[in-house]
């Protein structure tokens, strides 16, 4: 599946960091559902939230069940910008396949949206982690994007915003949150 025409506007499905951080310019937003996948924190981080040496751990899309997220129309114009930052950005080291996916949005359209899902081939593929082995990575890993704390704690508060709740995300959350004076 590929986006129709290049007059055709584009749609992008984020999940992760693209919910609140998208980068680009779109038209509008709206909460969909992408089925066959779940959110999962299943790539080890070499470049935006860990290094090789100390990788931390991202989101990607892994097989299997529905995940709900947030996609993004963008203008026809914008098409092929917006497509070449989210390849620079999503496959700094190709962990991700491109992929082009239907999305149900929540007024009911179906779309075919742009989706990165995790190459499970990939040496950065981490799988389904121990939960004390996913915080110790995540609180101990930075990269360029910043520190690996920061981007769950706010993919989280953003996924409650959305009334989306996360168990893994919820569990890491509470034990990264801040205690007390």
């Amino acid at each position: 599946m590929r986006r129709q025409r290049d007059e055709d506007d584009l749609w992008v499905f984020g999940y992760g960091s693209l919910i609140w951080r998208p980068g680009f310019p779109f038209e509008e937003s709206l909460s969909g559902r992408l089925h066959g996948y779940h959110r999962a924190l299943c790539v080890f981080s070499h470049v935006h939230r860990g290094t090789p040496e100390r990788p931390g751990l991202v989101l990607g899309l892994d097989r299997g069940g529905v995940c709900r997220g947030v996609a993004f129309r963008v203008a026809a114009g914008h098409a092929d910008e917006t497509i070449a930052y989210l390849r620079a950005r999503e496959q700094a080291t190709a962990v991700y396949l491109e992929r082009w996916l239907p999305v149900r949005l929540v007024d009911g359209r179906a779309v075919t949206a742009l989706v990165y899902v995790a190459d499970r081939k990939h040496l950065q593929y981490a799988g389904r982690l121990a939960p004390d082995c996913a915080l110790e990575l995540v609180r101990h890993g930075r990269g360029g994007s910043g520190e690996n704390p920061d981007y769950v704690l706010r993919t989280h508060e953003h996924l409650l915003a959305l009334g989306i709740v996360d168990p893994v995300l919820a569990r890491l959350a509470a034990a990264l949150a801040p205690t007390g004076p």
